[in-house]
């Protein structure tokens, strides 16, 4: 019998054991604290952790379990020492294992998830306002993994902000921020070693000497599926739960500033087979960022391109709504958590991908720019201002953002955000969003969050209004969340995100977490009911979502619903065309589903990930799958997404297709050739990406970029194709 079908039957088997099984207690232990040491000598980093230096800093251990048994000793010892000098901080880690063999190496390149083998993490929460850390972590084979962490890797206002969630960019978690920083690995038989090189001019922090930061250390022992944390943290939070971190004293950082160039050249060949026309150019740009204090930096940019940045992934649409497509662009993603106010993927205030990107996802040159963002007192800020060139019919543009909050005891914030984009051709083509934004943090467990904004549009005369008022209770065994949200039928943020307009939502969820005996393979179980409707101002239930689950998470990082049973009802005031020639006429649909979500344990080279859908939609039926198999050997990874609805109405019936291949090969943790083939039947294309990546500091490097896009079905032949060379890299200016 298959391990995965094997687990399941046993876990079910051992279901009546819960009501012996006793909850670890939960409680927050002391807060450890560790010291770091002035060093005269910096150590050479080689991963060899021989020199003298590290002696002198006092040993940092103790690390307990966070995951699967919580509190309990780890697994295997780890030990930390800190050092600093003028420049930068040093961290390194003896991560002995009794066998070594057994270590997991994963995957070799930068951002790797970490999740899915042996790994160390560093958090480090420089200001010490127990929200915000900057994130850096390592596996055996020395990859980079750098992100910032805002609202303690919790969604924004409105979202589900349970540290159970992680959020995006904007959203609590940005992994696409890239640092300037250095690790290096070694591993002999005794376990692996790892030593980092952070300099301070990558950090920000408040100012003044004998410096008192949050830290917590991480490892994830990939094999039996354990992570251990140097400060311990109780099981219901998440790693980023940065308000139970120890602290970090001892650190006297320098008096220097951050100042850094970025420049860029790009050439690049485009054919565009519509117009029967062939482009070629030669462009040149970049990046300065100037630390204007400690804690305060000003970023600048000239002809911006990200020729280097992903393509974005293609969506099935099968809702009459928009779609969400996340930023990738680096220069909008460091400090992005700073502007974010709103309802992620839902009503963002700010989103910084309607800078420079046209409603057709079309490319729209960036004159210049720059940011100021940071603290000044207790006080974080953000302002933002870009202007874009014209091309075709989108005219030049001028964007602002401006956003401030205070961050207060308990987890809690105040905030306001002003947000513009100007015609810098007709002032009288304009749009204006005010926001004010708040959470309360009340205890350990409870958080009421909410946020009010006003938008202003020539020529629209209708209310331009939106709030949100939400509470989010998330304690070790119960999770319950409402929320209430109004959304006014011209309210137009014209620099954010808005999947609809018109609407009152509403939002309910009560679930429990049912911890299993230490000796089950079953790990927990997340019974749940949850509720979600929008309704129009006329009164009209446009969509509505009742919702019957429970979560089955075992030991080996296998998971499944239930199946998951959905009471779904979508109301139409106008026809609606769902596909090339049928239309659903105007009514009120309720139908019945079964959901089906599920991933094999993602330790193994192969995995399998995805949810299938059978049940009534709209007039009709549907019946279809989205999941995804990925295998990851050493070197190579590999992942086949399809997405496929087979769908019928008395309208007609249709079939939607997606399918996506990525590939990617690591040379080394700084080399990588990846490529991404999508064919999709909504679209009728097939589009292509190949990249190499040859990395230096901070992302920065040498690139190479080839995209082609061909039609399918009628006209079948090429649309567009382009091949583009950049090279970037980072000067110091110090």
């Amino acid at each position: 019998m298959p391990r995965f079908s094997l687990e399941i039957l046993v876990g079910i088997l051992l279901l009546p054991a819960q009501t012996t099984a006793q909850a670890p207690p939960g409680a927050v232990s002391a807060a450890p604290v560790a010291r770091a040491v002035r060093v005269g000598q910096a150590p050479v980093i080689d991963g060899l952790l021989t020199d003298p230096a590290w002696q002198e800093a006092p040993l940092i251990g103790g690390f307990v379990q966070h995951e699967p048994f919580e509190g309990r000793a780890a697994t295997e010892r780890t030990e930390v020492r800190v050092l600093f000098d003028d420049q930068a901080l040093y961290i390194g880690a003896w991560l002995y294992d009794r066998n070594p063999e057994s270590i997991v190496v994963g995957e070799v390149r930068r951002d790797v998830d970490l999740a899915n083998l042996d790994a160390f993490i560093v958090i480090l929460d420089t200001y010490r306002d127990r929200q915000n850390a900057f994130v850096f972590g390592t596996s055996p084979a020395a990859v980079e993994y750098d992100g910032q962490v805002t609202r303690e890797g919790e969604g924004g206002s409105g979202a589900n902000t349970t540290s159970r969630q992680r959020g995006g960019s904007g959203g609590g978690l940005n992994l696409n921020w890239d640092g300037s920083w250095t690790v290096r690995t070694t591993r002999d038989a005794e376990g692996w070693y790892a030593e980092f090189r952070i300099p301070f001019s990558t950090l920000r922090f408040s100012r003044g000497a004998a410096q008192v930061w949050g830290l917590n250390f991480a490892r994830n022992l990939q094999r039996v599926n354990e992570r251990s944390v140097w400060s311990p943290l109780p099981r219901e939070y998440s790693l980023y739960r940065i308000s139970a971190y120890g602290t970090l004293e001892g650190i006297d950082p320098p008096g220097g500033r951050v100042a850094t160039a970025t420049p860029y050249a790009l050439t690049s060949v485009r054919r565009n087979y519509a117009r029967s026309d062939t482009e070629t150019g030669l462009e040149v740009g970049g990046d300065i960022k100037l630390g204007l204090t400690s804690s305060l930096t000003l970023d600048l940019t000239a002809n911006t391109d990200f020729a280097q940045v992903e393509v974005d992934e293609q969506q099935l649409n099968l809702t009459r709504f928009n779609l969400f497509f996340p930023e990738k662009r680096p220069f909008f993603l460091e400090n992005a958590g700073t502007f974010s106010v709103g309802t992620p993927q839902s009503t963002e205030l700010f989103f910084s991908r309607r800078i420079g990107i046209g409603a057709d996802r079309q490319e729209v040159p960036l004159a210049g720019g720059g940011r100021l963002s940071g603290k000044i007192g207790g006080l974080s800020i953000g302002v933002l201002d870009i202007q874009t060139e014209s091309r075709g019919e989108v005219p030049a543009n001028n964007f602002a953002a401006v956003r401030v909050f205070q961050q207060l005891p308990s987890r809690s914030r105040i905030g306001a955000v002003a947000v513009s984009r100007l015609n810098t051709d007709s002032t009288g083509d304009y749009n204006l969003t005010l926001g004010l934004d708040g959470l309360m943090g009340i205890g350990r467990y409870l958080v009421l969050d909410g946020y009010a904004a006003q938008t202003e549009t020539p020529g629209r005369t209708g209310p331009q209004h939106a709030f949100h008022l939400g509470g989010t209770y998330s304690g070790r065994n119960w999770l319950l969340s409402a929320s209430w949200r109004e959304v006014a039928r011209d309210f137009n943020p014209e620099v954010g995100f808005l999947s609809r307009a018109d609407t009152r939502f509403a939002n309910a969820r009560i679930q429990t977490f049912i911890r299993m005996p230490d000796a089950s393979p079953l790990k927990e179980l997340r019974p749940h009911i949850s509720y979600r409707e929008n309704i129009g101002f006329d009164g009209l239930s446009e969509t509505r979502l009742i919702h019957f689950d429970s979560h089955f998470d075992f030991r080996s990082g296998a998971f499944f619903q239930l199946p998951a049973f959905n009471l779904t009802r979508e109301g139409l005031r106008a026809p609606y065309e769902i596909a090339p020639g049928i239309v659903i006429p105007v009514g009120t649909y309720d139908n019945a589903e079964w959901g089906f979500a599920y991933n094999t344990s993602q330790n193994t080279p192969v995995s399998l990930s995805g949810r299938i859908d059978i049940g009534g939609f709209y007039s009709g039926r549907r019946a279809g799958t989205a999941s995804t198999l990925d295998v990851r050997q050493g070197k190579t990874a590999a992942a086949l997404a399809l997405s496929w609805y087979d769908i019928r109405l008395p309208e007609g019936d249709f079939v939607a297709t997606l399918i996506g291949l990525k590939l990617a090969y690591s040379f080394t943790p700084g080399m990588y050739l990846q490529s991404l083939a999508q064919y999709s039947n909504q679209s009728r294309s097939v589009q292509a990406n190949l990249r190499f990546g040859w990395l230096s500091r901070a992302g920065t490097g040498l690139f190479l970029v080839y995209n082609d896009i061909e039609r399918t079905g009628e006209g079948a032949g090429p649309e567009q194709r382009a091949f583009m060379v950049k090279f970037t890299r980072m000067f110091d200016l110090n």
